[in-house]
């Protein structure tokens, strides 16, 4: 107990004072974790403290990181990034492998030992590159989603990659550990003993039990939470909420392993699952400050665990193979941005974002040495040249805010800065296209002032122009979003025409500010559902009322009195609001509306109910006391076609 406590000491002072001072010399976090493993590593060592035993508790930070990755995305959001994950993702981990184990071939390695080598080497470091990103703010520039699909791809490869891992070796009993166990890896997690799912089953029991695995997560996901959180909203306690959200994540973790898979994949997997349930916020905050401080903790394990002596007893081999790797890993991502069209900062960003080993490298180092395929000398030095290849990535950051800042002034950068915002308003409007154009107007008209976000240049140039004044930049950018005055605001209209990204900033806009009354403009009906899902207030399809309006025009000249048409304008849209939220509670997302069949007979039965309705108002509706002076004369121009200023546009 004394030393667990000692150590939690240890490790909680060196982050508070290590890692803010770092943020303040524009380091970065990571930077200051590794910077302050690394003055642990000698304390650890006279106290005979071994950092890879926290190490692996510590990497359930990487499982919960991909988890909350999985909750921002959904099954569409995935296959929209197909072509990435497949074309950038595919090629840098293949040509990776390629070039990097042919360069260890002709160092001299058997052609098994450089294929691991070259398996090792194609991983980066997920942890870091989006931890990096996050706090940058980079994640959703191009250059960010770009390098996001290559680590995800990463991340999908790892399990072929450990599959491949034993046919490299050359001994018999390379799955044995020295007790005679069978070693079966996830994140540097193993099954307790006896507990394997798969230990003495043939290849294609194996098959069998890790698909069932991967179901098992999916169809819970999909269908227990629901009343797994219904059951514990009864306790109205809130740690028991964040119980349930670890339980969640860490029984995915251990189910994983039970089936030889890695748990992050597992977790991610699950996010995935949930990315369009209910209690996705609620998952997302309590597993938030888990995952922050665990992979703190994790990237502090990695900086205490460099092998100081080894590196210095020949630093120049250590940081020629370190540097080697990483520039090697850099011409190929930079040729694969090239023929993505990656240009300018995006292109820096991929390039010497990704150029390093990482964590799951760790994992597989571990689990080749253990299965025979590499010595342990040439499993310490890699050992070493991936913690190194790590510790310099922040590095590589503050080299390409460099290169950035150079880029915004050269005619090939691939876009000018977004405003310095100075003011801030309680009316925050984000995309003033034709839509947000109308409402910024009538807001000014009435006397009130807005701050106007969009990242269309020629738009906001356009706008002062003609005397309204707006800020250039991407709307779903946090830090544009707090400086435009989010914290204080007390509206926010999302007017942009990406429905994906009024999505996400609704979502983010919640998630910060239960209270903000959000007004958005959605696509169609199904985006109508899920920005009412996101948390939207006000909610109007952009083409609902002008359609509305039109069809009244049509029943006005086609034999209905103004104020009959108006009623049955007035009478439509009641039943179409009513309708709407009706059927919100059974649309599914992901699945289409003709493909769901309770949405459908549902909709069919408020579809009948409605023309009763409209027949039932046209005969009660009665005209209002001038309309009985109304002559022949009017009731013939009635029938005529006629122009309208108001219906044009």
């Amino acid at each position: 107990m004394d030393s667990i406590l000692f150590q939690a000491t240890l490790y909680l002072a060196a982050m508070v004072i290590a890692v803010p001072l770092s943020v303040r010399l524009g380091l970065g976090s990571v930077l200051g974790y590794l910077i302050a493993g690394i003055a642990l590593a000698p304390i650890l060592h006279r106290t005979g403290t071994d950092p890879h035993d926290l190490q692996q508790i510590a990497e359930f930070g990487v499982v919960m990181m991909l988890f909350l990755i999985g909750l921002e995305l959904d099954p569409r959001g995935l296959w929209d990034m197909r072509e990435k994950l497949v074309g950038l993702g595919g090629s840098q981990v293949l040509l990776s492998i390629v070039v990097i184990a042919g360069g260890a071939l002709i160092f001299g390695l058997p052609w098994q030992q450089a294929l691991a080598v070259g398996l090792i080497f194609a991983l980066s470091s997920t942890a870091i590159v989006l931890q990096t990103l996050t706090e940058k703010g980079l994640l959703r520039t191009t250059g960010g989603r770009s390098s996001f699909s290559v680590l995800l791809m990463q991340d999908i490869a790892v399990i072929p990659m450990l599959a491949l891992m034993p046919l490299l070796a050359t001994a018999p009993d390379a799955a044995l550990s020295p007790d005679g166990s069978i070693m079966r890896p996830g994140l540097e997690v193993e099954a307790l003993d006896g507990m394997s799912l798969i230990e003495g089953l043939p290849g294609w029991g194996v098959t069998l039990v890790t698909i069932a695995a991967i179901a098992a997560v999916i169809v819970g996901g999909r269908f227990l939470t629901r009343p797994l959180f219904r059951f514990i909203h009864m306790a109205r306690l809130r740690e028991i909420y964040t119980a349930v959200a670890l339980v969640i994540v860490v029984g995915i973790a251990f189910l994983m392993v039970l089936v030889g898979l890695t748990p992050a994949l597992g977790a991610f997997v699950a996010g995935v699952v949930l990315a369009n349930s209910e209690f996705k916020h609620e998952l997302k905050a309590n597993i938030e400050p888990f995952k922050g401080l665990m992979l703190g903790l994790f990237f502090i394990t990695v900086g205490a665990g460099i092998n100081f002596d080894m590196l210095l007893s020949d630093p120049l081999t250590i940081l020629a193979l370190t540097l080697a790797v990483m520039i090697a890993k850099g011409m190929i991502l930079y040729g694969i941005g090239l023929g993505f069209g990656l240009r300018g900062r995006d292109q820096w960003l991929f390039t010497l974002g990704l150029a390093q080993a990482g964590e799951f490298g760790l994992v597989l180092i571990s689990y080749a040495i253990s299965q025979r395929v590499l010595p342990d000398p040439i499993g310490e030095v890699l050992l070493l040249v991936v913690a190194l290849s790590m510790l310099f990535t922040p590095l590589f950051f503050i080299l390409y805010e460099i290169l950035s800042r150079r880029s915004q002034d050269h005619p090939e950068a691939d876009g000018p800065a977004p405003d310095t915002i100075d003011r801030q308003e309680s009316i925050i409007i984000a995309g003033t296209g034709r839509f947000g154009q109308v409402v910024n107007r009538m807001l000014h008209l009435s006397g009130f002032k807005t701050v106007v976000l969009d990242s269309d240049l020629a738009t906001i140039q356009l706008l002062r122009r003609f005397g309204y004044h707006g800020f250039f930049g991407d709307p779903t950018r946090p830090e544009l979003l707090h400086a435009a005055g989010l914290a204080e605001a007390k509206v926010l209209v999302v007017t942009m025409d990406d429905r994906q990204d009024t999505l996400r900033l609704v979502e983010y806009a919640r998630s910060i500010r239960p209270d903000l009354h959000i007004v958005a403009r959605a696509y169609d009906r199904v985006h109508t559902y899920e920005l009412y899902k996101a948390g939207a207030n006000d909610i109007v399809r952009e083409m609902f009322d002008s359609s509305l309006r039109a069809a009244r025009y049509v029943l006005e000249n086609i034999g209905l009195t103004e104020y009959e048409a108006h009623e049955v304008q007035a009478a439509f849209y009641r039943h179409d609001r009513q309708t709407l939220r009706e059927l919100a509670g059974l649309w599914q997302p992901g699945v289409p509306l003709a493909k769901n069949e309770a949405y459908v007979a549902r909709a069919k039965e408020l579809n009948s109910n409605l023309e009763t309705a409209l027949a039932t108002q046209l005969d009660t509706a009665e005209l209002p006391d001038d309309s009985a002076e109304e002559d022949a004369d009017e009731a013939d121009s009635r029938r005529q076609p006629r122009r309208r200023l108001d219906g044009i546009g």
